[in-house]
């Protein structure tokens, strides 16, 4: 059967491995519900008109924590492809991460964001199964270099957010993320708009030639520095640009494209990171990856180093609700 399979990839001029590559990334603890940890709250969805993309809206829900208190600004992160980033069973389960990390003290208090592709009436709302590519305006917004969609987010859902939470004025509290297309489109919102949001979660991010996304690389590398915080994770399985026949097309390769990325962000002195594993395109590596890809991005927020804050060594219970 093997040979079979080995067989049938070289006819058809395939390089990737036969085999599951991404067969060892797992859920870990941090990513699951823990008995005793306050559960934050999903409120929506809501329903979010276009201004920047005339005749769409973008569907959104808000992470609440438990710990929440109107009286303190909150930080803030912003995921695109909502659903699939909190679906209950899915590869990402970022809820549940921040319940996790906030309770531990390991991020600072945080509401979050998941909002969806745009989409007109007449067009589905995107799914954890389907997210959107063949049937909502997914592929213009989030794979275009331009400032239509940081437009989506700072001035159409930031000011509704703002009217509801109290959340942090100072851009280095405000992050955004996504995978795939929805990474990219994270990386643009913080390229045009870092006077907004400075940290970037990218996970399989699409920096390739679908709508110009390979462009970034020469970007980085040609324009001053801007103050932002990277954190890339692709795996070496990803779309590889190959085609039958042993056609490449290296800006169409999502690994290349992405160390590229890394490499001219190192060059240009940003703060970044990066993880290359072995998985394909999908969540299943960077979503085992999000815990530790938060702790890295938010590894600055205030702490105390007195010994006698008790407070400070305890877990982070729920807010006291108001008098």
């Amino acid at each position: 059967m093997k040979v079979l399979l080995f067989a049938l990839a070289v006819a058809l001029g395939a390089q990737t491995p036969a085999v599951n590559t991404d067969m060892h990334y797992k859920l870990g603890p941090d990513s699951l519900a823990q008995e005793g940890v306050p559960k934050g709250v999903i409120k929506g969805p809501f329903n979010l008109p276009s201004e920047a993309y005339p005749g769409t809206s973008h569907t959104y829900s808000v992470y609440v924590p438990a710990q929440y208190d109107r009286a303190i600004p909150a930080s803030l992160m912003v995921w695109q492809d909502g659903p699939a980033m909190m679906a209950p069973e899915g590869d990402a389960r970022v809820q549940n991460v921040m319940d996790n990390l906030i309770y531990r003290r390991e991020i600072p208090v945080m509401i979050a964001v998941f909002i969806s592709p745009g989409r007109r009436p007449d067009q589905p709302e995107a799914s954890p199964k389907d997210w959107g590519d063949r049937n909502t305006n997914r592929p213009a917004e989030y794979n275009t270099i331009e400032d239509k969609y940081p437009r989506v987010i700072v001035d159409e859902l930031m000011p509704v957010i703002n009217k509801e939470y109290n959340i942090s004025k100072d851009p280095e509290q405000r992050g955004v993320a996504g995978a795939s297309s929805g990474a990219i489109a994270g990386f643009t919102v913080a390229w045009f708009r870092p006077d907004q949001f400075r940290k970037v979660l990218s996970i399989v991010g699409s920096f390739v030639d679908l709508r110009g996304g390979h462009k970034y690389a020469d970007l980085v590398a040609s324009t001053e520095k801007k103050p932002l915080r990277v954190f890339l994770v692709d795996g070496r399985n990803d779309n590889r640009g190959q085609r039958p026949g042993g056609e490449y097309n290296a800006n169409r390769d999502w690994f290349f494209q992405n160390v590229r990325l890394m490499k001219a962000l190192t060059a240009k002195g940003y703060d970044v990171n990066y993880a290359w594993g072995i998985g394909r395109h999908g969540q299943k590596q960077g979503g085992a990856m999000i815990p530790e890809m938060m702790r890295w991005l938010w590894r600055d927020h205030a702490v105390s180093t007195d010994v006698n804050d008790m407070v400070e060594r305890s877990f982070r219970g729920p807010a006291k609700p108001k008098e």
